[in-house]
């Protein structure tokens, strides 16, 4: 009778570790709130234990990584003397400045490729090129040419938006299907209604989440934009707080960022669903 058991309480407890872990598996949102915060809530346990006692008894130097508590109590040093919210202004800026100068090029030549297939085979190869190409690699090119003022950093951007968003938005106008050009065609529309009436209408939600991934992609790029003679800005903290201190300024810049960053992206979010609301259904 024991042995009997056996097999069906292993293949009870099977389905059960099976029910948990299910492929692409719905969950209920606390459960789901409540996972995300485990390895939060770990991560900061390890920082404390990391960081636990004096200076010299730490596991890793202050100098390296402060406590929590000293992060904290940098924040008013940080918003007071680093200046803090004007250099959130003026990080924003370049970023905003480099997205537009890259959306110029981007968008046109975006729509011309995905819709043309000369034009495609045109510029290919450099778009090819540019995806393979690394960011940090723009600095000292745009440094060159554009020297070291505030024009090099909203270029440097600008051209990793490009690089981004210009494959993007190819993809976005490759999403529309056939049917719906051979629909337009059959009812006497020209090449530029067709694209005008036809692909930009249905690529628009692809353009407008391409868009909002791309200004994301912006912030995380901003340090290097920010590391050679900004007079303000984020990456000018992180870099005068890696070489003098405070350390403490690192991490609150770098949480700085990342806030922004969402925020950025829930705007979008919200922006998107006014333009496309039947998108909500998909």
């Amino acid at each position: 009778m024991r042995n009997s058991e056996a097999p069906v309480r292993e293949k009870r407890d099977g389905a059960a570790v099976g029910n948990r872990f299910r492929i692409r598996q719905e969950i209920a949102p606390v459960p789901r709130i409540i996972l995300g915060v485990i390895p939060v809530v770990a991560l900061l346990g390890l920082w404390f234990l990391l960081t636990l006692g004096a200076a010299e008894e730490r596991a890793i130097s202050p100098l390296i990584l402060p406590s929590p508590w000293e992060v904290v109590k940098s924040l008013h040093s940080l918003w007071f003397e680093a200046e803090l919210s004007r250099s959130i202004v003026a990080s924003a800026g370049r970023v905003i400045l480099g997205f537009a100068a890259a959306l110029v090029i981007a968008f046109p030549l975006g729509i011309a490729m995905g819709a043309f297939s000369r034009i495609r085979a045109l510029f290919g190869p450099l778009s090819v090129f540019g995806s393979y190409l690394p960011i940090p690699a723009l600095v000292p090119l745009t440094m060159s040419l554009f020297g070291i003022g505030e024009i090099q950093k909203v270029m440097f951007l600008g051209l990793a938006f490009l690089i981004y968003l210009l494959p993007m938005f190819v993809k976005a106008v490759d999403g529309v299907q056939d049917v719906y050009l051979q629909t337009a065609y059959t009812m006497g529309v020209t090449q530029s209604q067709a694209v005008g009436k036809v692909v930009l209408p249905i690529a628009a939600p692809g353009i407008v989440n391409a868009m909002r991934l791309g200004f994301g992609i912006g912030w995380t790029y901003i340090i290097l934009a920010e590391m050679v003679a900004a007079d303000r800005g984020l990456g000018q903290i992180i870099i005068i707080a890696q070489r003098r201190g405070p350390r403490e300024h690192i991490y609150l810049v770098l949480v700085v960022i990342v806030l922004i960053a969402y925020l950025t992206d829930r705007l979008w979010v919200r922006l998107a669903r006014g333009l496309f609301p039947y998108q909500e259904t998909k």
